[in-house]
């Protein structure tokens, strides 16, 4: 059983690789589901999430929600879908998203460029100029859009447990790869990491339900005891430990919630 992220971008032949996993061990394979749930679970148009993936960092800056709130609301909707394990996500920044969870196998699909260029000719019927520049551009965008939401650069291999360019490797060596590394026992779930993850879980979705309100904030769980942590002025703290209150009703797997101002923000907070 095990979380197996794949980083990708176009033409990489990377939503194949996944599909592929996925069907040869028996796991969901996600993507799009995810943006689709936090649409639902927010109260945020799809196509707006849409819109900031592919023009961030610009329409960012104008999106309704803050881009800490953005964050959190995808990340408390992937969380919530891959909490049960046995999934591989080919979707947004999920290398990043998941980063704290020890037994994600987290993979960096790349093609040649090339060859990238090719399919897109192919695909719409352009000429190599016109390909090679959307491709340039599509690339710029998602790295600077992981730049500006995360922090990191996506290129970056220390990211990753595996980088493979397909070109001499096919994508059927590259599936042969991946299940083979998914059964190593670091990627292994325990009954520790299953009780983390819902801890992981409870704590998403209370950020994601204070965050568009509280901005300073960060939450912990620990087999459902939860502290709110702000560095909030006082004039707000009560209003906060209020809606806390009401979280505790509304979000299953919370024994007890509390909020704890002016102290620094533990390391493994959301």
């Amino acid at each position: 059983m095990a979380i197996i992220t794949i980083s990708r971008g176009s033409y990489s032949k990377g939503k194949e690789v996944a599909e592929s996993v996925a069907e040869r061990l028996g796991y969901e394979c996600i993507s799009r589901e995810v943006l689709l749930d936090a649409s639902r679970r927010f109260n945020i148009p799809e196509m707006k999430l849409i819109r900031a993936i592919h023009d961030a960092p610009s329409i960012l800056d104008r999106f309704q929600h803050s881009k800490q709130a953005y964050i959190a609301y995808i990340r408390s909707a992937l969380i919530g879908r891959v909490k049960s394990d046995n999934v591989v996500y080919h979707g947004l920044a999920g290398h990043i998203l998941l980063q704290s969870v020890p037994h994600v196998l987290k993979v960096r699909i790349t093609a040649s460029l090339e060859d990238r260029i090719a399919a897109e000719m192919a695909r719409e019927s352009i000429t190599e100029t016109e390909a090679r520049s959307l491709i340039q551009k599509d690339d710029q965008e998602r790295r600077r859009w992981t730049k500006s939401l995360y922090g990191v650069d996506p290129w970056d291999s220390s990211l990753y447990d595996l980088v493979i360019r397909i070109d001499k490797l096919t994508v059927a060596d590259a599936v042969d790869f991946i299940c083979r590394a998914a059964g190593r026992p670091g990627f292994k779930t325990t009954d520790a990491l299953r009780h983390r993850m819902e801890d992981l879980d409870i704590a998403c979705r209370v950020k994601a339900s204070l965050v568009d309100q509280f901005f300073d904030v960060a939450v912990t769980s620990e087999y459902g005891n939860v502290i709110v942590y702000t560095k909030l002025p006082e004039r707000h703290i009560q209003k906060l430990k209020k809606k806390a209150k009401d979280l505790k009703g509304e979000i299953e797997g919370i024994n007890n919630l509390e909020v704890h101002a002016g102290l620094p923000y533990p390391p493994d907070s959301v």
